[in-house]
């Protein structure tokens, strides 16, 4: 007697059959795609991992620029560490009066004078020592953990578009106060790996929400501390995540980039160039 059962494709390969569906999104999954968890076999993306085997992870990691040992955090704490060096060297052990400090830090009126690029030089300028331990520890942990699942190319646009959300939302805040510092785009990271978990992507053991909401309570009752510069960046980065997801479930390491991600990266951009245009101009 013929089966009347009618194999179906599997939707991370199109060229294989399946009889078995992912028991969450019940999208069809073949063998190499198949996670086994406690409550039933799920898709990578439903499982919270990047692939279901060692092999697709590389594939993808290939195609998105992945790289081994998150060559783009090492790079740039690298680069943070540097240029606090020369802060350091160049302020005789005061950074906060090195010329570095005082060509670059965030200041809302200079900005409106036309020294837009402080906007990106204050992310990587630091006020002391413990500032830029704290940030760059930060950034070690939680940056080499999204780079490891976005991959290079990624992560960079959420570091990136984090920092200049950053920038903006210290301007919003306190346009006056001079500002400097990575957290802004350690924010955006942490802002990244909040949704995903939400979404049920594993990127940092589970404990986004935790370390999120530690890190604002420290924002609001430390003082000293940009409460602008966190926020943007964090709402920075949620978005920035969002739309390499296309606002969907889909997972960010595996979504197509086409014009419409693009798009929607650019309008980040240009949004936080635009409030921070408008900030500076008297005009928000």
């Amino acid at each position: 007697m013929a089966s009347t059962e009618q194999a179906m494709v599997c939707y991370r390969h199109p060229g294989r059959e399946t009889l078995v569906s992912c028991s969450n999104c019940e999208r069809p999954i073949c063998t190499d795609c198949m996670v086994q968890t406690a409550v039933g076999i799920k898709c990578p993306e439903c499982a919270g991992q990047p692939t279901g085997v060692a092999r697709a992870a590389r594939s993808a990691g290939r195609a998105v620029g992945e790289g081994a040992g998150a060559r783009v955090t090492k790079a740039l704490i690298a680069v943070n560490v540097g240029i606090f060096l020369l802060q350091y060297a160049t302020g005789s052990g005061r950074p906060l009066e090195s010329e570095l400090f005082e060509r670059g830090a965030l200041y809302g009126p200079l900005v409106a004078d036309g020294e837009w690029w402080r906007l990106v030089t204050a992310g990587f300028l630091h006020a002391s020592v413990i500032h830029i331990a704290f940030n760059m520890l930060m950034l070690w942990w939680f940056g080499s953990a999204l780079e490891g699942l976005l991959g290079r190319g990624r992560f960079l646009a959420v570091y990136g578009l984090g920092l200049l959300a950053g920038s903006a939302g210290a301007l919003l805040v306190s346009p006056e106060a001079a500002t400097v510092g990575a957290s802004g785009a350690v924010f955006a990271v942490l802002g990244a790996g909040l949704v995903l978990e939400r979404r049920g992507i594993n990127v940092f053991g589970g404990a986004a929400l935790t370390v999120v909401l530690l890190n604002v309570a420290i924002t609001l009752f430390v003082p000293n501390i940009s409460l602008g510069g966190h926020l943007g960046g964090l709402a920075g980065g949620v978005l920035v995540i969002l739309a390499l997801m296309h606002f969907s479930r889909s997972h960010p390491a595996y979504s197509k980039i086409d014009v419409t991600t693009v798009a929607s990266l650019v309008a980040i951009g240009v949004g936080a160039l635009l409030l921070s245009y408008l900030r500076v101009r008297g005009y928000a």
